[in-house]
């Protein structure tokens, strides 16, 4: 059985009417479309739904039965079409950790401001956790903190991001410039390997320290924070992760003799995903606050 919206509505306008005629005046259609519309659901349900008298057609028990239904599903089929012309829909994003914790917060609290009543999902994790999700079409889009190479992916770049190394503020080092064998007889204190941050810093920095003094691992920005500012060892995040805790000066910018250490972070999304209005909205949202 394949009932048609526009069975439906042929039906219900016809019993409102009282005829064909007057029917295909209202829905711009010919006649005979108007009665094949109406033969073929009567053919499809195996009853009649009118009862021929004349030229008139008279409602009966099998037409009453099914006009409440047949409203419903025509009002639900212009909630539905509403709802996309006004380019409401659901958003999916994954993030990396950086990202979904200190920078799309701020952002994805704009946007809701302007647009409250679209659903939003985020998930937090790791690089590989994103690109998967998107890969799967799990989510409509990733933001990630390297580049990456999936064929089914586009990426694109997003925002330039400088790495800091920092330490606590009573920490000798804080009063020099540091070297490359200053650095590498330091206590480091570095996220997991296979992170974004990690892999970014391994291939930057730390590759010129090959003997580097690695006092602890760690899974989380907050946790190396914490551990820094005890006196644990030194680190590098992010300057946004770390921005609140230098400018109340519980942590301390190492000054270095490198160029800064800047990343590119991305965005992501499959290759046959549609880009709808409500995600290239969001999109546009998707810059830090001037």
């Amino acid at each position: 059985m394949h009932i048609t919206l526009r069975q439906l509505e042929v039906f219900a306008e016809v019993l409102k009417s009282g005829s064909t005629t007057q029917a295909s005046v209202m829905l711009a259609l010919s006649q005979s479309a108007v009665s094949a519309a109406l033969s073929d659901l009567e053919a499809q349900l195996g009853v009649q739904l009118f009862d021929r008298v004349g030229k008139r057609l008279v409602v009966n028990e099998h037409g009453r039965l099914l006009y409440p239904k047949a409203l419903a599903i025509l009002e639900q089929s212009l909630e539905i079409e509403k709802m996309f012309q006004q380019d409401n829909g659901a958003l999916r994003v994954f993030a990396s950790s950086t990202i979904g914790n200190y920078l799309l917060p701020a952002m994805i609290a704009r946007y809701r401001r302007d647009y409250p009543s679209i659903p939003f999902e985020l998930h937090v994790g790791n690089t590989q956790d994103v690109v998967t999700a998107v890969a799967e079409f799990s989510v409509d889009l990733g933001f990630i903190e390297g580049p990456c190479h999936h064929p089914d992916l586009v990426t694109q770049p997003w925002l330039e991001d400088e790495l800091v190394v920092f330490c606590a503020p009573d920490n000798p080092l804080a009063q020099q410039i540091l070297t490359v064998p200053m650095l590498a007889e330091a206590p480091w204190i570095l996220r997991e390997r296979g992170l974004g941050t990690r892999e970014i810093l391994d291939h930057q920095l730390l590759a010129q320290l090959p003997h580097f003094k690695l006092v602890m691992e760690l899974g989380n920005s907050e946790a190396i924070k914490h551990a820094v500012r005890h006196g644990i060892g030194i680190s590098c995040l992010s300057r946004r992760v770390i921005a609140d805790q230098l400018a109340a000066g519980s942590l301390v910018a190492l000054q270095l003799d490198q160029p800064h250490l800047v990343r590119t972070l991305y965005l992501v999304h499959h290759r046959q995903k549609h880009l709808s209005n409500v995600l290239q909205r969001f999109l546009e949202y998707c810059q830090p606050a001037k």
